[in-house]
């Protein structure tokens, strides 16, 4: 902070700036593989570029890490269902040596996708079936899921929505964006809108604010969402133009999808302080993964960075029962677990929520470590985070 002697004003700007670097210099950039070495940083920082150049074969994908056999066979069996597609800045966070990489993990095919269990589903929450319109799941009283792409800049392999995601097929058409919009305008019960896909950042800056200005001309409509893994996988997505044309649509929240530390970098960062500036609140909803975050320190640390990015913790959602993701189950236990090794031993904000959303269409189920010890009448057994109890009486 600043003081003018002649003014006796304190530099508040200064100030903050000063703060922001402090802060942001605590994460890295994304390292620049070889392949992309001489790529210029215009190019690099281009989103329309990042999309174009996406790592969508084995050729390319050997020229980014070491391939092993494994991965080399699940792509060869897996890419007709399910497509490979990774940004080369999500890329760049691979271990190119390391096959169980948490971050390679997410992007590249694994011979579990193979594994097609009796239990799994192809529509695992019910999306289709409360669909009263092609593209929007109203499930709730007072809120929807608007379904505006089939695109995703980075097709993760953990994806609930493999059904839709990545096929041509099931892309939304303008007609389609019509009758959702006509549906939402409807129905004045509704008050809250989840614009999603896909993710609804692959969508173009024109048809995202067309959709937002829709909606926001509806007196019916509160807030709406919108769902994007851009942040993590795409952050040059979020341009200072982008962000700024949010400001006319307020409040608009962004559900977005951290599952691991190595992908809080210095560019997912900016992209989170571009939005959070133009007045979005910033929401995390973490996964729980085999083998990538199935670990208290890894979620305590990645919750942490999370909140200096401006970004709120807020699932954790059990992996839902979709084909070909078994592999990244975990016990319920374990999430269970990880919310007993945070909860008192880190701040309250750093504390999602752990839920699991109901196979069939159920809705979000949350599950807590059992803290009541007994009841006797009005005197209530309470145990804190350290096992020690206490009592409490009701007047």
């Amino acid at each position: 902070m600043t003081f003018d002697a002649v003014s006796g004003n304190v530099n508040q700007m200064a100030y903050d700036i000063r703060t922001v670097n402090t802060i942001r210099n605590r994460f890295k950039p994304a390292p620049r593989p070889t392949i992309w070495r001489d790529t210029p940083q215009k190019d690099w920082d281009n989103w329309i570029w990042q999309q174009q150049k996406r790592v969508k074969n084995m050729e390319q994908l050997e020229k980014v890490i070491q391939v092993d056999d494994d991965e080399r066979k699940a792509f060869s069996q897996s890419h007709e269902m399910f497509n490979m597609g990774i940004t080369p800045y999500y890329a760049a966070l691979m271990d190119p040596n390391d096959p169980n990489c948490p971050i390679r993990q997410q992007a590249v095919p694994k011979l579990g996708e193979l594994n097609i269990l009796a239990d799994d589903m192809e529509d695992p929450l019910g999306e289709e079936r409360d669909m009263p319109v092609p593209g929007i799941t109203h499930r709730y009283p007072d809120r929807v899921l608007f379904y505006t792409t089939h695109n995703c800049a980075m097709y993760c392999r953990h994806c609930t929505r493999k059904r839709k995601v990545a096929d041509p097929d099931s892309a939304t058409s303008a007609r389609q964006l019509e009758e959702g919009l006509a549906y939402i305008e409807q129905h004045k019960e509704i008050r809250d809108v989840v614009i999603s896909g896909g993710d609804a950042l692959s969508n173009s800056d024109d048809r995202v604010e067309y959709v937002l200005s829709r909606l926001r001309a509806m007196e019916h409509i509160e807030v709406f969402r919108i769902g994007t893994r851009n942040l993590v996988t795409l952050p040059q997505r979020i341009t200072e133009s982008f962000a700024n044309m949010l400001r006319k649509y307020q409040p608009v929240f962004i559900h977005t999808h951290f599952n691991h530390p190595t992908e809080c970098t210095q560019e997912a960062f900016d992209a989170c302080a571009r939005l959070a500036d133009a007045g979005c609140p910033i929401n995390n909803q973490m996964v729980l993964l085999k083998g990538i975050n199935d670990d208290a320190m890894v979620v305590k640390q990645l919750n942490h960075l999370l909140l200096m990015m401006r970004v709120r913790p807020y699932y954790i959602f059990q992996c839902d029962m979709s084909q070909g993701i078994s592999h990244f189950r975990t016990p319920v236990e374990k999430g269970l677990e990880i919310i007993e090794k945070l909860r008192g031993w880190t701040s309250g904000m750093a504390v999602p929520h752990f839920v699991i959303d109901a196979p069939g269409g159920g809705g979000k189920i949350p599950l807590l470590p059992n803290y009541l010890v007994r009841r006797d009448g009005k005197k209530w057994v309470l145990r804190n985070y350290k096992n020690k109890e206490y009592t409490y009486i009701e007047p």
